[in-house]
């Protein structure tokens, strides 16, 4: 059922690095993407594979890591991804690609979550140095950063506090939690 997949479906930050990932395998990825709704059908999304370890190490440190997690400079060495994505808007073929980005995101993690593997979508990144590091021509601008890899870490949805706190934590045994609101809070009913 796709809940059993989206529960499945996390923002995993710690990936057993030396389990390479193939072009393949993100190829099949994109392709289940590649069937989503787009705004307009334009479909202007096109992907940069990265799998080969010295890319990746080129990668890293363009990226940062899990804003609330204070204290963490993001995946040691040996828990780095295994492979990423870069997300491209083709502008040649529209300017803004409206929600496009976000829906394949999701549709490749739900895609590698079918396979055993997690991903993180990552939108701080230094985009000017992806694009030199890349050789990316100037139509092509960088949406979002998909790490992936075999999860290494356990992340577990909870309910949010009666605080509305929804910065998520890591606790002493370095498991993840991600608070979620009720889905009595997302429904919108007018007020008398």
């Amino acid at each position: 059922m796709l809940k059993d997949l989206l529960l499945q479906t996390r923002s995993f930050r710690r990936f057993y690095e030396d389990e390479r990932l193939d072009a393949d395998v993100l190829t099949a990825a994109i392709d289940a993407a590649r069937l989503c709704p787009s705004a307009r059908n334009a479909q202007p999304l096109k992907y940069r594979l990265v799998t080969e370890r010295d890319e990746c190490d080129r990668l890293f440190p363009t990226l940062r890591w899990a804003a609330y997690l204070k204290d963490w400079g993001g995946p040691a060495e040996g828990e780095r991804p295994a492979a990423y994505l870069i997300q491209l808007l083709d502008t040649r073929i529209v300017r803004d690609p409206y929600c496009d980005d976000g829906i394949q995101a999701l549709a490749i993690l739900l895609s590698l979550a079918e396979r055993g593997l997690g991903g993180c979508i990552i939108k701080a990144f230094n985009a000017k140095q992806i694009q030199a590091d890349f050789r990316l021509p100037d139509y092509l601008e960088v949406r979002t950063v998909l790490a992936i890899g075999r999860p290494r870490e356990t992340a577990v949805i909870e309910p949010m506090s009666p605080d509305g706190d929804y910065r998520y934590w890591r606790d002493a045994a370095g498991v993840h939690h991600v608070p979620k609101r009720a889905v009595e809070e997302l429904i919108w009913k007018e007020e008398p």
